[in-house]
């Protein structure tokens, strides 16, 4: 016996669910639109849950800046954790910040405290670990 077929995928359901929230209307990087531009503009939604502690993980593998001395480029793997307190990160928002560091010349500690305190300006979140893992630089 064959289960029943879905009218609906899971994901359309969800984004139908959360397009009616009010709280979510400020988030404008989100959604059916073409990718934007990079940019260094961090959004935030809501925390869901602000009575409890919850980590949230995120791998980000795609990171890549410019090496300042020899304009090589440099790639690494981001890690980030945090416990949100108010607000979220939204994931689109901050793919879109993570890339506009492509073409930007900086030093691997010096962009891994600036991305940190960026979003730690974003969200104040209770706690905030960011990871940098780049890979050897060939300058």
């Amino acid at each position: 016996m064959n289960p029943p077929r879905k009218t609906q995928s899971t994901a359309k359901v969800a984004v139908k669910s959360l397009s009616r929230q009010k709280t979510l209307p400020q988030l404008t990087k989100l959604g059916d639109k073409p990718t934007k531009p990079p940019t260094k503009m961090l959004e935030a939604f809501p925390n869901p849950c602000t009575e409890r502690d919850f980590l949230v993980h995120m791998q980000i593998p795609e990171f890549t800046c410019l090496c300042p001395m020899t304009g090589q480029p440099d790639f690494a793997t981001l890690f980030l954790d945090y416990v949100p307190n108010r607000r979220c990160l939204e994931l689109k928002s901050l793919k879109l910040y993570i890339w506009s560091f492509r073409g930007q010349g900086k030093f691997h500690e010096a962009v891994a405290n600036e991305i940190l305190d960026d979003i730690v300006t974003a969200i104040a979140p209770r706690y905030a670990r960011l990871t940098a893992k780049f890979w050897v630089r060939g300058g």
